[in-house]
């Protein structure tokens, strides 16, 4: 299973549990990802995502995103969208 770097944690909101990505590559609801930082290693896929509190299918290179997330991320983790 392979692995590509798509974004960045730029924020983490602990109510609701949200992380703010900022994307250097396309994201769509349904994709799963690997958020993976110094302590953080958490595979997930993608539900809904918001930009400027709405909800969009699909978001790409340059787009700030945020999404619900299980657990804490922290600011600086990497986002890579898991390819089959």
């Amino acid at each position: 299973m392979a692995e590509v770097e798509i974004g960045m944690i730029t924020d983490f909101f602990a109510r609701p549990v949200v992380a703010a990505i900022e994307l250097t590559g396309e994201l769509k609801v349904g994709d799963k990802i690997h958020i993976k930082g110094h302590t953080t290693d958490l595979e997930m896929a993608i539900d809904s995502m918001q930009i400027h509190n709405q909800n969009v299918p699909v978001a790409k290179a340059g787009d700030a995103v945020g999404i619900k997330v299980p657990d804490k991320v922290r600011h600086g983790d990497k986002v890579l969208k898991i390819v089959d």
